[in-house]
């Protein structure tokens, strides 16, 4: 017998909780909005300007430039809020809006957030 309930994986019930976060977030040229994208091995940032619909700038742990002290995946994500910081300071983003993209703000998301904070920007 086919169940008239559709079942929702951890994908869809992210992706819902990430557009109840954007109801609330929004991305402005001044002061743009800062996603966080996490799959399994790696962690993507960028910052994105809503109003425009463009990026602005965008940086994965994988990207030239991340200089990783420490092991694991954590000390990477720090490592690249760094790198996502220092490309918003040379395009003169001081300040922005921090999206954790339906992600609980613990651990990788949360260390993105730290590191862009050491970096410089202001959330």
């Amino acid at each position: 017998m086919r169940s008239i309930h559709k079942i929702k994986t951890a994908a869809d019930n992210r992706y819902r909780r990430h557009l109840r976060v954007r109801k609330k977030v929004e991305g402005t040229a001044e002061r743009p909005r800062l996603v966080v994208f996490r799959s399994s091995k790696h962690i993507y940032a960028q910052l994105v300007d809503d109003q425009r619909n463009i990026t602005l700038a965008g940086a994965a742990d994988t990207s030239e430039g991340v200089q990783v002290e420490g092991k694991g995946k954590v000390a990477r994500s720090f490592a690249l809020g760094r790198l996502i910081a220092a490309k918003a300071k040379e395009k003169g983003i001081a300040k922005v809006v921090f999206d954790r993209g339906g992600y609980q703000y613990h651990g990788r998301v949360k260390a993105v957030a730290d590191g862009a904070r050491k970096g410089g920007l202001e959330f």
